[in-house]
């Protein structure tokens, strides 16, 4: 997908894949939320399979190359599930993310690794290799599940908040075992070690840097599309430097969206900005999203996935067994010595939502071509990506309905749109309480609209009441939203004093542990 600017002829032919790629991914979105039959599939599944059917045919869209993935798809991807993840849930959970990032990458290269050397028949350093592709977890069709069907924030926080470290550490391993083949290094745990402490602590060195460097810019003005544009320099910028420095692109920015998103968005930007930057975001993720899991049905080459068919197999048994031990394990350590506990419903989804996606591709298709098994470490990757999306991907929602792990989410958002329509009502009521605005309308005509509206009003408060009668948790949601407003209107009073030079830093909020007491 490489633009050539000497040669006119290339530009419009990359500009027409591009728009058709973009045109059948839209379309196929847009069929998912139009007709019942779909509704059930998570969009990015059934762009999966109409990829598939367009590579059934050999109609090959764009040839999808480590780079696109890496460097192009990736890093947005990254920022705005980081953008979006709550600081408060994942210092909660730290333990078991941590648990499950670093360890539970190592159990699945160590286990799928030694399963394919045992039997399949590849060697060690290449087998590990397929570990560590296959140790990055893309649960983005399984996140966006768990916020239809309401699943709670803890269950949405461990997966996201697993997959977004593991992916660095992943990537890491990689880098450090893609070596070994090449004879370029031999292993060494404390070499491999140090190696891994410097390329993570780069990574977050970096990360740190910018986050909190754009926080404090940010504070100095109120220009939402600056604001907005400058999370989007920060999101590819922060990766390119990393990786130019010799860290991990990854860590970095996963790191720069958790602190933009938590702390730099609170300080340095006003509500509104802050909106128009989470929904600027939302859509880049769904665009990306549209089209690289399309992209992953097109890149299917079933003659070379079905000569390669028992390395696939065993793969596949391999990683549900290892992320097994890893899931069920971790927990249990985490609950022995955490203050967090997560029940055998949560785990069994865990492991079973571990689903393989872009990072796993990227790697394989980056493995350098003097590599005699690259062709099978690929057809291993995507036979493993293809059934954790088609088979698991698609009976995820079963297993969280038998396992009673559906939500309310139904509920919070009839009782957000209930809220929401007496604040608007109110104003509107606010607004016409005062008659000499409208000198030219006749007294009864007036009063009548009035009536109408008070009405209106009193009917949303009963059904209001009810809902609250109805289900007493929700007065949980309401104490929420109440502290977090607490905190936004406390933050967004010193970003405002440090915009209109009364205050040279931003201050520590004192409310936080106020609000929050039990």
């Amino acid at each position: 997908m490489s633009l050539d600017v000497a040669n006119p002829e290339i530009i419009t032919n990359n500009l027409e894949r591009f728009l058709l790629v973009l045109s059948v991914s839209l379309t196929v979105a847009a069929l998912s939320r139009s007709w019942a039959i779909f509704r059930k599939i998570p969009y990015t599944l059934l762009l999966v399979i109409v990829g598939m059917g367009l590579a059934f045919v050999d109609v090959r869209l764009v040839n999808l190359s480590p780079q696109l993935i890496l460097e192009i798809f990736l890093p947005p991807l990254l920022f705005e599930a980081a953008w979006n993840l709550s600081w408060r849930n994942l210092k909660s959970n730290w333990l078991l993310i941590t648990l499950f990032a670093i360890f539970g990458v190592v159990i699945s290269i160590v286990g799928i690794g030694f399963s394919l050397y045992q039997w399949a028949g590849l060697t060690l350093p290449i087998a590990l290799l397929v570990g560590a592709a296959l140790a990055a977890t893309d649960p983005v069709s399984v996140i966006a599940l768990f916020k239809e069907l309401g699943a709670s924030k803890k269950l949405t926080v461990l997966m996201e908040g697993e997959s977004l470290f593991n992916d660095g550490v992943a990537v890491v391993a990689f880098i450090l075992l893609v070596g070994i083949p090449l004879g370029m290094n031999s292993f060494s745990i404390s070499e491999a070690l140090g190696q891994f402490l410097t390329v993570v602590g780069i990574g977050a060195g970096v990360g740190c840097l910018i986050g909190f460097g754009v926080s404090f810019i940010t504070q100095r003005f109120d220009l939402p599309f600056v604001e907005q544009s400058l999370t989007l320099v920060s999101a590819y910028g922060t990766y390119l430097i990393t990786e130019e420095l010799g860290g991990s692109g990854v860590i970095s920015v996963v790191i720069v969206g958790i602190i933009l998103g938590n702390w730099g968005s609170r300080i340095g930007m006003n509500p509104r900005t802050r909106l128009i930057v989470t929904e600027f975001w939302e859509f880049i993720a769904f665009f990306v999203n549209s089209m690289i899991f399309l992209l992953i049905g097109d890149q299917t080459q079933f003659a070379s996935l079905g000569s390669h068919l028992p390395l696939i197999f065993i793969a596949v048994a391999a990683a549900l067994a290892t992320r097994f031990i890893g899931i069920f394990g971790l927990s249990a350590l985490n609950n022995i010595i955490g203050n967090s506990t997560v029940t055998f419903q949560e785990q069994t989804i865990l492991w079973w939502g571990g689903l393989r996606g872009s990072v796993s591709i990227a790697l394989a298709l980056s493995v350098p071509e003097i590599i005699a098994e690259k062709q099978e470490i690929i057809d291993i990757v995507f036979g493993m990506v293809l059934f954790t999306l088609l088979v698991q991907g698609l009976s995820i929602q079963v297993l969280m309905k038998g396992l009673k792990l559906i939500g309310d989410q139904p509920m919070r958002q009839e009782y957000s749109q209930l809220v929401a329509r007496q604040i608007a009502l109110q104003r509107v009521l606010k607004y016409l309480d005062n008659s000499d605005r409208f000198p030219d309308l006749d007294s009864e005509f007036y009063r009548y609209k009035k009536q109408l509206v008070e009405g209106e009003l009193k009917s949303v408060k009963q059904k209001f009441h009810q809902l609250l009668n109805e289900y007493p948790q929700l007065q949980e949601v309401a104490r929420e939203e109440f502290e977090e407003t607490l905190l936004e209107i406390e933050a967004d009073t010193y970003a405002e004093l440090i915009r209109l030079g009364r205050l040279n830093e931003n201050l520590a909020p004192v409310l936080i542990e106020v609000v929050r007491e039990e």
